[in-house]
């Protein structure tokens, strides 16, 4: 029988870096497993590639400063441009109640050691984005260190890094039970393609991730969300360096990638009345309405409906991810959960995770609130949510 130290199942970019964090921390015995015949087809590759640290949690304000900290020598250390690039990240606010929320969530951006988030008056939003309309705007906030990230890029440095470092990767692979021992600990990982005995196993399956923990035998709390994104037709009416603007009062938000406009808007559409992998009529309609009323210069732009998508969220009832040493299984680690935040926080989770199974926990920066645990415990974190 094949074995593995730490058996990850999926190869998404936080699979991908927590199985690279894993090797360069001496740990080469490292199998990840994915039933996608490449790597990254769950919810990698639909990423809209937004990256920000403003966010109104503390532990999601420190985990992208510790992403941002590691993008920024990414190239340099695995030889594979992240598509960093520093945008900037610019909230709109239509009302004094969205300001004062924006104005709160910047005490706790700056506590957390983000100094270069500003607050704005409709004037200096108007410079920074011309093509947003500020009719009922009262200000907004700015940081020039937030932008875009390339999901494909990141998880590709990550997997080719962690192959050079012994890390096996075997795709066409579908998880089908677990073999326990009578202590609650997973012997073997049983697949497809035979068993594999596993010293610890890794759940970073994404928004599949409650199909790994029922067959573990315990109920995971984490719901998969399904997210709509329209493209334009290719247009160079915006700037291609304008910021990922986001309007509070409805949470519409877009950007210009690739010489068209991506246009969002979070429906918190039920992943189940939607099975389709495209995008609803209904939804598009609404999205076209909120562009023409926040960016005018749109108005004549038509959506490419071959170049629209859908994907799925994994959603945790607080909105954070639940990273760590599963209770109901001594030797299950999780990371899930990340409520859309994952490909911005992968670098970070990959590290904070390794750190956990390697040495204990994790040092790089304090995780307990994010344990598992928290929500049986009753203590879920609580924060404002920006986006």
């Amino acid at each position: 029988m094949r074995s593995a130290d730490v058996v990850i199942i999926g190869c998404g970019v936080i699979g991908a870096s927590v199985a690279y964090h894993l090797a360069k921390k001496g740990c080469s015995n490292v199998l990840v497993l994915e039933r996608a015949p490449e790597p990254g087809q769950g919810s990698t590759n639909k990423a809209t590639g937004g990256f920000r640290a403003q966010f109104g949690s503390e532990i999601n304000v420190r985990l992208s400063l510790l992403s941002r900290q590691k993008l920024r020598v990414f190239h340099d250390e695995l030889g594979v441009d992240p598509g960093y690039r520093t945008c900037g990240y610019l909230f709109i606010a239509n009302s004094e109640q969205q300001l004062e929320s924006l104005k709160r969530a910047q005490l706790v951006q700056k506590a957390a050691g983000l100094m270069e988030a500003k607050t704005l008056d409709c004037e200096r939003i108007a410079e920074i984005n011309p093509a947003a309309s500020l009719e009922g705007a009262v200000g907004g906030t700015f940081c020039p260190t937030d932008g875009f990230i390339v999901a494909m890029q990141i998880l590709s440095g990550y997997q080719q890094a962690a192959k050079r470092l012994g890390v096996r990767f075997e795709f066409d692979v579908s998880v089908t039970g677990f073999g326990m021992s009578g202590n609650s600990r997973i012997e073997t990982v049983k697949g497809c393609s035979g068993e594999v005995a596993a010293g610890c196993v890794v759940n970073a399956a994404g928004a599949w991730a409650c199909e790994i923990a029922d067959l573990a035998g315990f109920r995971l709390p984490v719901t998969p969300l399904r997210r709509q994104v329209a493209i334009t037709e290719p247009t160079g009416i915006l700037s291609a360096g304008m910021p990922m603007t986001v309007f509070v009062d409805d949470g519409f938000h877009f950007r210009v990638r690739e010489g068209r406009v991506m246009l969002l808007w979070p429906d918190d559409a039920p992943s189940k009345n939607h099975p389709e992998p495209g995008i609803s009529d209904e939804w598009l309609k609404e999205v076209q309405e909120k562009t023409r009323k926040w960016v005018p210069s749109l108005k004549n732009v038509l959506v490419d409906r071959n170049c629209c998508w859908s994907g799925l969220y994994e959603m945790s009832p607080d909105k954070h991810v639940l990273l760590g040493a599963a209770s109901e299984v001594r030797n299950l680690y999780l990371v899930n959960g990340s409520s859309g935040h994952g490909v911005m926080h992968a670098p970070a989770l990959g590290q904070l995770l390794a750190e956990t199974i390697c040495d204990g926990r994790a040092s790089s920066l304090d995780v307990h609130c994010l344990r598992p645990s928290r929500f049986e415990e009753g203590e879920p974190i609580s924060s404002p949510q920006l986006l």
